[in-house]
């Protein structure tokens, strides 16, 4: 059928290597690229002899848009897949543009220097305008959607689980579920134990970032935001069990606010335990949590970077973490002019992910929809010029590879709703 571009060679990435090399007809060839080239040579090792399909590796810096056009040429891809970090999403969209190709990640853009003067300026703006005051949001890469639909290419915008999967829970449900969806809970349950004291489930940095921002949700046309984990809910979770949860900000609330029509309400809510949010508070008031750069005995250090160092780094966490995850969405409105509620929902087991892909569940319940969005792309059963979240596509083909891809979904008729 084709091949694909893979930037990144991270736990995500890693699983979307996986997964790509089992749905071999699809994914005739593929090229792993990364600054360290030795981790990509390494994923090809283990897996050559293994699958028909064909893997190359490259060294790329993908900051660097001259480095991702000469690579891209040079392999010529039907699809460039962004497993990299939020930060690059921008210069690997520009490089798609100059080659014509048609692009996807998983999580949209932020900076990652947020001290970056010029960028602050048009945050600060959006900040004003917008009403929320998250770092990573929508506006840098829905600024390139006419240039994509002049190019006749799709930007495919964060099809992970979360962006991603919930958002095409919501357009399964919009379709054949309601007539109109008054309100959607996004919930995120991790009931996985790692047995450290403090690590995270992916890039600490993002991962940090996100948690101790303020948390914000849409309602009635506008975003009302809160102090960091200040809105707290306990959830009984199907196979998990009894779970805290707290209000995040999330970028799926602001496609689905504008592609949902009528929509009162969308929150999100993700489940930490107390030793978490304790390590992490701590961590937060020293200012171990901090973006901006300090000197120390001379050199310029990032103390979020360091502390990145320092902690566990989630790709090596497969092995010890035992539980399950759930993720979902619960919907309320009206079908058939009567009222109605939904829960659709994934339960993953990090033990099984692990025997199949070498990955704990995270990774696998973002690197399977990775590869499932680009193989939308790559058969042409999503296919239209300009960018776009997965909620603008037909849920019906992703739904189905889904269940056939590792991330089966199951629908409550009658769920307990959060207040």
């Amino acid at each position: 059928m084709g091949k694909a571009l893979i930037i990144g060679c991270g736990g995500v990435a890693s699983v979307v290597i996986h997964k790509c090399c089992q749905n071999s007809s699809v994914f005739e060839e593929i090229m792993i690229a990364s600054r360290t080239k030795s981790k990509c040579d390494a994923i090809k090792e283990k897996l050559d002899g293994t699958t028909p399909t064909k893997i190359r590796t490259a060294k790329v810096d993908a900051d660097n848009v001259d480095e991702l056009v000469a690579l891209i040429d040079e392999y010529k891809p039907d699809i460039v897949m962004n497993i990299a970090l939020p930060y690059q999403d921008l210069t690997i969209m520009d490089a798609c543009l100059k080659c014509g190709v048609n692009y996807m990640d998983t999580a949209n853009y932020e900076p990652e220097d947020t001290d970056d003067p010029a960028w602050r300026a048009i945050y600060e703006k959006r900040c004003k305008e917008a009403g929320f005051t998250a770092y990573f949001d929508y506006s840098w890469q829905w600024a390139y959607k006419e240039k994509f639909e002049k190019a006749g290419l799709t930007a495919l915008l964060g099809s992970g689980f979360d962006p991603g999967v919930t958002q095409a829970y919501c357009a399964y449900a919009q379709k054949h579920l309601f007539d109109q969806i008054d309100t959607i809970d996004i919930l995120d349950c991790n009931g996985g134990d790692h047995g450290y004291p403090f690590a995270t489930n992916f890039n600490p940095e993002i991962n940090l970032r996100e948690v101790s921002a303020p948390g914000s949700y849409w309602e009635n046309g506008h975003w009302v935001e809160i102090p960091a984990m200040s809105i707290k809910r306990e959830y009984d979770f199907d196979e998990v069990g009894h779970k805290d949860m707290y209000l995040l900000h999330h970028e799926e609330i602001e496609s689905l606010a504008k592609n949902i029509p009528g929509v009162k309400r969308i929150r999100f809510f993700m489940t930490f335990g107390q030793s978490y949010l304790t390590h992490m508070k701590c961590l937060e008031n020293v200012g171990m949590l901090s973006t901006t750069p300090i000197e120390f005995e001379g050199h310029q250090i990032v103390p979020i970077q360091f502390l990145k160092a320092l902690l566990p780094d989630p790709a090596t966490l497969g092995p010890r973490t035992k539980g399950k995850t759930n993720i979902g969405c619960i919907f309320t409105g009206k079908k058939d002019g009567k009222e109605k509620t939904a829960y659709i929902y994934n339960v993953c087991d990090h033990e099984a992910c692990y025997r199949e892909v070498g990955s704990q569940a995270i990774s696998y319940t973002t690197g399977v929809p990775a590869m499932i969005g680009a193989m939308m792309l790559m058969t042409g059963k999503w296919n239209k010029p300009g960018v776009y979240t997965v909620e603008e596509f037909d849920p019906d083909p992703y739904m189905e590879a889904l269940n056939k891809w590792g991330l089966p979904w199951q629908i409550n008729d009658n769920p307990v709703l959060v207040d």
